[in-house]
């Protein structure tokens, strides 16, 4: 129509021209009066003008009523229906509105569209098919018509405004556990254990209240909680501050109380809410505790907190039920295959030749993967040293072998590793009907392996710890020779970095009966010396280092070499002696296709959750993360994004980080 309009402006102009030409014509050829002719030419100008006037303002009022357009039932309908229609030309600026718009005294004709509202552009562009967006405090659902510049705008503010009630008024419930409370308390009498109530229990009851949360006792260390997700936002805004609060007043009175907590969202059934609530609060301890685990339906689990090192919180019962089990799992068992991860470090040798002693003790046939997968160049050494003895006691396979050596009841041993894809035995653990895992590092959400038996505790120093605490607790008699009891004690010293990091009563319990077992501190020190050419490499990689922020280095060695994880380690142990540096960072390539990154803290920086954002894991003082087809520069600008991101949140509450 509007074309229409400038077609009949355009013949009109032509009209008045040549009636102008026409007259001119005449006065000059004719002597018409010119006076005459202009006054004839005035009044047909006029006249025409006002036709002009009257048909545009007719088009006007036709164009801006939906009624002229499509009639009165469907203007009825799409108003029924609270529909609008904008029309946009090639340059998307607003060529009309429809009533809908007037009646929300919305009218943008003749402006930008995408200035005006800027959330159209992924529509326009084709993007997505519609786009939900607010004016003026209502909500509107837009869809474009392909084949015309027009859009159309349903107004679903009120259904929009009952799916949010809806939403935040979905039930979440969630558990607290209060982290060593019964080992603390046991020895303790009433009035002590009062004490430790009013500051540690009191203020999480109180803190529930006012946050509006039904809060009920279960038992002395436990709580279960129910609240909306309205209010479990204002928990994730408040980076749930009683984790903070807890931990402080645990410092004040001297104890080593922390909370772990789980919420459990997204689901209307109240039995697997409350399924999904426990798998969440064990997750949590297993990964040390003071610590929040939280996840919503087909999500995957987040954690928030985490930023204290795990406390030693297995009890001497615990651990006799897991020798147990694990002594019951192994007769009933036709033979056992024991993995590690790839390039077995000398924690999970260790770990692996304990378990493969306790089941020669239980007379079953036993094999440890270590031929394939990688074996770290120190102890590959100490193995080649103690070869002869060890190849006596133990068999050694491929992953090949051990496939072979796989039967509907053949036991899978997961040790010093609970991730799949890390295993030096995937293929056997994938096929196994039965797998069981001990290992110390924190768990993940997702194992991907269905285990019969997991014995994860985040707070011992090492997987040979774990294994070695079940020697006393089993009736059969298991010899450790002295060249086992010093491949033990390496684990334990490298783990610990000679004792400094991670190191609790239990684990001096360990080294002492290593020691009777005939474990040489001196020996152990002599075989873990590096020749000079490892002290080469270790000065090549500490070369590159440079002080970030905050007491951060960060060593990133893009020479195109290949290093041993072992060395890479090291250095960053090495790092973090110097003063002032709180983390260290050491990122170099460890094989022709893969860049590895090596954490190191004092404590006070969680590489555990820097290393987790990035895909890795490990403890609080000691993470890494591995990457295959990347450069060293990617996984350094990568490492920088995530530390900043680490540094805001822990500004905002100094010990909270969000995993």
């Amino acid at each position: 129509m509007k074309d229409k309009l400038i077609k009949f402006k355009y013949g009109l102009s032509i009209v008045i021209i040549t009636l102008f030409l026409i007259l001119s014509f005449l006065g000059f050829v004719l002597k018409m009066d010119t006076l005459l002719a202009f006054t004839i030419l005035l009044i047909a100008s006029i006249g025409l003008y006002v036709v002009i006037f009257f048909y545009e303002h007719y088009y006007r009022d036709n164009l801006t009523s939906l009624q002229g357009l499509v009639g009165t039932g469907a203007l009825d309908a799409l108003n029924f229906a609270q529909m609008g229609i904008l029309t946009y030309n090639d340059d998307y600026v607003i060529t009309w509105v429809s009533d809908m718009f007037k009646v929300h005294r919305i009218d943008r004709t003749d402006k930008k569209l995408l200035v005006w509202l800027p959330e159209l552009k992924p529509l326009m562009t084709g993007e997505v098919d519609e786009v939900m967006i607010s004016i003026n405090e209502n909500t509107y659902l837009v869809h474009r018509k392909e084949d015309r510049p027009m859009l159309f705008f349903k107004d679903i503010t009120k259904q929009y405004n009952v799916e949010q009630q809806y939403m935040n008024e979905q039930l979440v419930i969630g558990l607290i556990h209060l982290d060593n409370y019964e080992e603390t308390t046991q020895y303790l009498d009433e009035q002590e254990i009062s004490y430790i109530n009013h500051y540690i229990r009191q203020p999480i009851v109180d803190w529930c209240k006012k946050m509006g949360i039904i809060v009920k006792s279960l038992k002395g260390n436990r709580f279960f909680l129910v609240l909306n997700e309205t209010i479990y936002h204002q928990l994730v805004e408040d980076r749930f501050s009683i984790l903070n609060s807890t931990r402080k007043a645990s410092r004040n009175i001297e104890v080593s109380i922390t909370l772990s907590m789980a919420f459990a969202r997204g689901i209307g059934n109240f039995n697997e809410l409350d399924e999904m609530s426990n798998s969440l609060l064990e997750l949590a301890q297993s990964r040390g505790g003071d610590q929040v685990a939280m996840k919503k339906d087909n999500e995957e689990v987040k954690y928030f907190g985490g930023s204290s090192e795990a406390p030693e919180k297995r009890s001497k019962v615990r651990v006799r039920i897991m020798a147990h089990t694990l002594k019951d799992l192994v007769v009933k068992s036709s033979n056992v295959i024991i993995c590690g991860h790839k390039e077995m470090d000398a924690d999970c040798v260790a770990a692996a030749l304990i378990m493969s002693n306790i089941v020669a003790s239980l007379n079953k046939p036993v094999s440890i993967i270590a031929k394939t997968g990688g074996i770290e160049p120190v102890i590959k050494e100490v193995i080649e040293l103690y070869k002869q003895e060890l190849g006596n006691k133990h068999t050694f396979v491929t992953e090949s072998e051990a496939l072979n050596q796989l039967k509907e009841d053949t036991l899978v041993i997961m040790v010093d590793h609970h991730n799949l894809h890390t295993s030096n035995g995937f293929q056997v653990i994938s096929k196994a009907k039965k797998v069981a895992i001990f290992d110390h590092h924190r768990r993940k959400a997702d194992l991907e392996i269905n285990p019969i038996l997991i014995y994860i505790e985040a707070g011992a120093s090492s997987s040979c710890e774990l294994c070695l605490e079940f020697l006393p607790y089993l009736s059969t008699d298991i010899e450790i020779t002295t060249s086992e009891a010093n491949i033990m004690y390496l684990g334990l010293l490298i783990d610990t970095n000679r004792f400094r990091t991670r190191v609790g009563s239990r684990t001096f319990e360990v080294a002492s009966q290593l020691k009777k077992y005939g474990a040489d501190p001196v020996v152990c020190d002599e075989l873990i010396k590096e020749p000079f050419v490892q002290f080469e490499v270790k000065n090549k990689l500490m070369k590159h280092a440079f002080v970030y922020d905050r007491g951060i280095i960060i060593s990133a060695v893009d020479d195109n070499e290949v290093y041993n994880r072992t060395a890479i380690s090291q250095v960053a142990d090495t790092l973090l002696s110097i003063k002032d540096i709180e983390a260290a960072f050491i990122i170099a390539k460890t094989s022709e296709h893969e860049v590895a990154i090596s954490s190191r803290s004092n404590g006070r920086v969680n590489v555990q959750v820097i290393m987790e954002k990035m895909h890795g894991g490990g403890h609080l003082t000691a993470a890494a993360v591995q990457r295959k087809n990347q450069t060293v520069a990617q996984l350094k600008e990568e490492l920088l994004e995530v530390l900043n991101v680490y540094f805001k949140e822990e500004h905002s509450d100094e010990s909270n980080i969000i995993g």
